[in-house]
């Protein structure tokens, strides 16, 4: 995808470009329009040329990311398989221990508790 429009309003032209080339540099051909700031319900939110990307495709194209999203959503292409997210925003090994323990604790006096009520 190129990106287009002025300043905090993107409009990106969905491109068919060789790989070492820039985003915004040469490209092949013009596939498609992508305007994320009209709704999702839309028409020319996604505009794409079929027949051109099933040739694209079918030659060797590798889409990006979001392109593969929204070939996917018009039936072009399987969806992709999501990747599995990074754990940076999960504790630690030793605080991860502290929770179990923590949970074990809290666990036993009410396992003990309804025992004595029985």
């Amino acid at each position: 995808m190129t990106r287009h429009g002025t300043k905090k309003r993107p409009y990106f032209h969905i491109v068919v470009a060789d790989s070492r080339s820039p985003r915004d540099g040469r490209f092949i051909e013009k596939v498609g329009t992508y305007n994320p700031l009209l709704p999702r319900e839309h028409e020319q939110r996604i505009t794409l040329v079929t027949e051109r990307i099933a040739h694209w495709l079918k030659v060797g194209a590798q889409p990006s990311d979001r392109v593969a999203k929204f070939l996917s959503q018009a039936e072009l292409m399987a969806p992709r398989e999501r990747r599995e997210q990074t754990k940076k925003n999960q504790p630690r090994a030793k605080a991860q221990e502290r929770m179990k323990a923590e949970a074990a604790a809290a666990a036993a006096p009410a396992a003990e508790g309804e025992a004595a009520a029985s």
